[in-house]
């Protein structure tokens, strides 16, 4: 163990942290979406490694998806069990005048309201009159049923239907982001005016989706942010002026100003080092929820109603206004039309609408609108364009003379009466900005903050400031009374704690709430949280014992917050303290000794460079020193005084501290009753039997047309020459009368028949055309096929008659050079030249090129064998099975007739060739890796009989002559001569196939041709 003051953490901890660290860190890469849900379109952008912030294409290539979906009836409808087909977006829409009952579009609005007495509920049913709206109990929100599939007994929950709608979103972005990828977070908006409720149904509904919210973000703060990350703004650390800038954003289910401050500012970063980021804060926010362009769209409905009412054919039956908005599919095609009108309005002064079949299916109806008696339609609407203006700059308690711009955001703020009204409010058209996406600024600045809060991604540091929209509090009851505090303003940031002090010390209930509107204009408290205090008394009693506390001088208190991800007030943490005296040595210190961070008193001395404990030695030191100068008078009776100094001291070392024990407790969501945990599993399971049922249905689709695609099919294969040459013509009649009874059963019985029944259909057909398909392509294939085998075959050959070559041309080599050196052996030794003898050419280099009568009489040395006996054996016995099992199945084949099997297939005879060919290449790469070296040339002399480096003129030694087999076959007759160069270039060919994969054809096959030769 080591020494104290020099502790260590366990090397196994260390591993096991960095290993969770990087864990987490690999478990966190994924995409991330950003999602605008508005009330007429839902806009996804992705955010994921390699694709930053993209728009995620709908199924028909669209950048955004109408929020609507649909069921469609079929004839299977009333079997239980058996789950409709859904479609999304557009498509869904275009069945509105079908199947009105069971379209659901524009479903924003309807979140988590109250069926009862409701003004949006009855909007959205005098819209839609047809659709089956019913209360769900036990929670009294809107509910939906419908007619077409009563097996079904629990209504759909809007929560429900709007998770339909992220899961579509969801699947097309997976799409988008290829396959494989994971997508689970994501980050919404929402409207500035949203209540606990309508936040936690959002929520809800992402999660039956399979999403979890990052965060909820406000339309105005996502536009913002959008506006902030292309921008720099000044720094107010360094006397900048931040920006005032108001958001109007206007769509169709409402309207809202936000007004937002923009500004720089330097913080603390890593180190001692600083850094500039940008702030984006709401200041105020205003909103009505009357006005948007589903408001502007009733307009001309209702205009259109009472000019259809007033034609002489509706008022010959009879009919009046009233009956029209209560027929689902008159207002379904009104509805869909009075979009279309609107817009063009935005552009033109005119436009017009026909309509076949309105009502009744002989009645036509052809209706025109201008641009001015639109805008007089709209007057009352056009007087609450300033509404929200004004009520975000009272908020904000800023004037329109502090605003530096009006950013406009949202669809219908292009209608031309809008922009008039703005333009006369803000006093200026030079204020009122379009600089920013008005379609597609939100959902880019919900992704940003989506891949901001996570650690996958690294973006620009932008901080935003979102506020709750309403206030908020929390009551409570203490000593027989109501208690109530406000907490929260409705501008205050989400995120920052508030501490709340509470009077007790027994464990008690408090309640958090909201003060929203309702429908008189009338603030409630709404609530929001329950809180239940668990172990009050417990925390209290362990600090009267273990501290010394007395009840008078303990204090509870409560962090309370709004939450980062929805804004609603929460509670953080709670804990029971007091003030109590300090004790050395306690809990904490010893802690700290653990872990080597104690005192440096004591034990807790640095060591000395001998690695003994320095302050051990000079206590044992100095006590030895004092008993030998003390007497032993001294030594027994110490002073008193010394004594009281002593305790004096010990006195006002004890401190003041705060002591802190927290408080457990649970929170409960309060307000809306909550869907329970069996009801939210069979949500669940009916959401995951859609799914399948969806999957089952695409399969079988797909079985489907490749069904009708093979009849089709086999028209052409009844005609075409090798079908006919491969099938007998019994057989053929048969096909054709199999294709023409599938052909009536599909738009027959077939048009409704299960995959199964689909698939055995194509099951029989393939059985009976795909053996015919393949003899056909057999004979076509084959001769190429044989060809090349028999090509290989003959390299194979040639090659084993170049091996028996050079193995003849080894052994005269190797013979002669035995003879050469039985000669060297037999020849008189030359005589040595006396010592006073004069050698003229001592001056001169020696030639290294030059070979001595020594040299040549000197055995030379056998080259390598290029090629063993067992290659030699190894390639004819491979060449002989070959060519034995391609005469025999020739053979077979000869005698079938071209209707019949073949005994010989293609995929054999490729084959057969690719190990022809391996063999061979195998055999050349390996005696390639055994090719000899070239010797270094000797070592040069100079004048004194000393050696010098290098050879003569700084040139390479000449290797040693060895035998060329090119020489041993100059006296061969010209036929074996040719015979082995075609060999060559046969080998070289066939070669050729396999060095055109590596890319160097001609130096390998250089290579392999010497090497064949002998001369590697």
């Amino acid at each position: 163990m080591p020494p104290h003051g020099r502790r260590r953490f366990p090397s196994l901890a260390i591993l096991l942290s960095l290993f969770c660290f990087f864990a987490s860190t690999a478990s966190a890469i994924s995409a991330v979406l950003g999602i605008d849900l508005g009330t007429e379109y839902i806009k996804t952008a992705l955010v994921k490694p390699g694709i930053p912030l993209e728009i995620v294409l709908t199924k028909d290539s669209k950048r955004k998806e109408t929020a609507a979906v649909a069921f469609k009836p079929s004839k299977s409808s009333s079997t239980p069990n058996v789950y409709p087909e859904r479609i999304y977006g557009g498509d869904a829409l275009a069945l509105s005048a079908r199947f009105p009952r069971d379209v659901y579009p524009n479903l924003k609005p309807l979140l988590a309201q109250q069926y009862q007495n409701n003004d949006l509920v009855a909007t959205y049913h005098r819209r839609f009159p047809e659709i089956g709206m019913i209360e769900s109990k036990p929670r009294g929100t809107v509910g939906f049923s419908s007619s077409s599939f009563p097996w079904m007994e629990d209504p759909y929950s809007v929560e429900e239907l709007l998770a339909m709608e992220f899961k579509n979103i969801k699947a097309n972005a997976i799409s988008m982001a290829r396959k494989g990828s994971i997508i689970k977070d994501a980050v919404i908006t929402i409207p500035p005016f949203y209540t606990a409720e309508e936040k936690r149904a959002v929520v809800m509904a992402a999660d039956l989706a399979g999403l979890r919210v990052l965060s909820l973000i406000s339309d105005g703060l996502a536009v913002g942010l959008n506006y902030a990350t292309s921008r720099t703004f000044p720094t107010v650390n360094e006397g900048g002026r931040p920006e005032t800038h108001l958001i109007y954003d206007m769509g169709a289910g409402c309207a809202s100003a936000t007004v937002l401050r923009f500004q720089g500012k330097t913080v603390k970063d890593i180190g001692k080092f600083n850094k500039t980021v940008q702030e984006v804060q709401i200041l105020g926010s205003g909103w009505d929820k009357s006005f948007g362009g589903d408001a502007l769209n009733q307009v001309i409905v209702d205009d259109m109603v009472a000019k259809f009412a007033n034609t002489d054919q509706m008022k010959a039956l009879g009919s009046e206004a009233m009956q029209f908005t209560q027929h689902g599919r008159t207002m379904a095609k009104l509805w869909k039309e009075s979009e279309r009108l609107r817009q063009v309005l935005s552009a033109n002064t005119e436009t017009q609408a026909s309509f076949e079949g309105l009502y009744l299916d002989d009645v036509n109806f052809k209706y025109k609108i201008t641009r001015a008696q639109f805008e007089k339609l709209s007057r009352k609407y056009a007087a609450k364009v300033g509404f929200p203006i004004t009520l975000a700059l009272e908020s904000a308690k800023v004037s329109l003379s502090d605003l530096e711009s009006v950013i406009l955001h949202g669809g219908a703020v292009r209608t031309p009466f809008v922009q008039k009204e703005l333009e006369a409010i803000i006093g200026s058209a030079e204020k009122i900005r379009t600089n920013v996406n008005a379609d597609e600024a939100a959902v880019f600045g919900a992704a940003f903050k989506a891949a901001t809060l996570n650690p996958s991604f690294r973006v620009k540091e932008i901080r935003t400031g979102d506020t709750p929209g309403y206030a908020s509090g929390a009551t409570w009851t203490s000593d027989g009374k109501e208690r109530q505090q406000k907490l929260f303003t409705p501008t205050s940031t989400i995120g920052p704690e508030k501490q709340v002090a509470f009077k007790t010390l027994q464990d008690f209930t408090f309640s958090l709430y909201q003060q929203v509107p309702n429908q008189a204009g009338e603030l409630i408290d709404m609530p929001v949280a329950q809180i239940q205090t668990k172990n009050m008394s417990a925390s209290v009693k362990h600090l009267e014992e273990t501290f010394g506390c007395v009840a008078a001088d303990m204090s509870t208190k409560f962090a309370i917050r709004l939450s980062p991800i929805d804004g609603l007030p929460e509670v953080v943490r709670g804990s029971v303290s007091c003030e109590a005296t300090e004790k050395k040595g306690g809990v904490v210190d010893g802690m700290k000794d653990l872990f080597g961070f104690g005192s440096k008193k004591g034990d807790q001395e640095p060591l000395a460079e001998n690695g003994e404990d320095t302050e051990a030695h000079s206590l044992s030191s100095e006590s030895e020193t004092a008993a030998a100068t003390s007497s032993p008078k001294e030594s027994a009776s110490p002073d008193p005084a010394t004594s009281d100094k002593k305790v004096d001291d010990k006195v006002k070392e004890a401190r003041k501290k705060t002591q802190t024990v927290y408080v457990d407790f649970s929170s409960e969501a309060a307000g809306l009753p909550q869907l329970s945990e069996e009801t939210l599993g069979r949500v669940r399971e009916r959401l995951d039997a859609f799914d399948a049922s969806d999957r089952s249905r695409v399969r079988r689709e797909e079985t489907l047309n490749t069904l009708e695609g093979f009849t089709y099919k086999a028209r052409d294969l009844l005609e075409d020459e090798g079908f006919i040459a491969a099938s007998t013509e019994s057989l053929r009649i048969e096909i054709e009368q199999k294709f023409r009874d599938a052909s009536e059963w599909l738009y027959g019985d077939g048009a409704d028949a299960s995959r199964d029944a689909l698939k055995e259909r194509l099951d029989e057909l393939r059985g009976l055309v795909d053996p015919v398909q393949k003899r056909k392509d057999e004979a076509v294939r084959r001769p190429n096929a044989l060809k090349s085998l028999e090509e290989a075959l003959g390299q194979m050959k040639v090659m084993v008659d170049v091996v028996k070559q050079q193995h003849e041309a080894q052994s005269i080599a190797d013979e002669q050079a035995s003879s050469a050196s039985l000669a060297a052996e037999s020849a008189p030794s030359a005589e040595k030249p006396s010592a006073s003898s004069v050698d003229d050419f001592a001056d001169l280099d020696d030639d290294t090129y030059t070979t001595s009568s020594a040299s040549i009489s000197a055995a030379p040395t056998p080259t390598a064998q290029p090629y063993s006996p067992a290659d030699l054996t190894s390639l004819i016995a491979t060449h002989d099975e070959v060519q034995s099992w391609l005469e025999s199945k020739s053979a077979a084949q000869a005698k079938l007739s071209p209707f019949e099997d073949p005994v010989i297939l293609v995929s054999e005879l490729e084959a057969k060739s690719r190990d022809l060919h391996k063999v061979v290449m195998d055999l050349l790469q390996k005696q390639m890796k055994k090719a000899p070296k070239t010797p270094p040339p000797p070592p040069k002399k100079d004048k004194g009989g000393k050696k010098m480096k290098g050879g003569a003129k700084g040139g390479k030694g000449k290797p040693p002559k060895s035998v060329d087999i090119e020489e041993l076959f100059k006296d061969m007759p010209a036929s074996e001569r040719e015979e082995i160069e075609n060999a060559m270039k046969g080998i070289k060919k066939g070669s050729s196939v396999k060095e055109e994969e590596t890319g160097k054809p001609e130096a390998k096959a250089t290579e392999q041709e010497k090497l064949v030769h002998g001369e590697l």
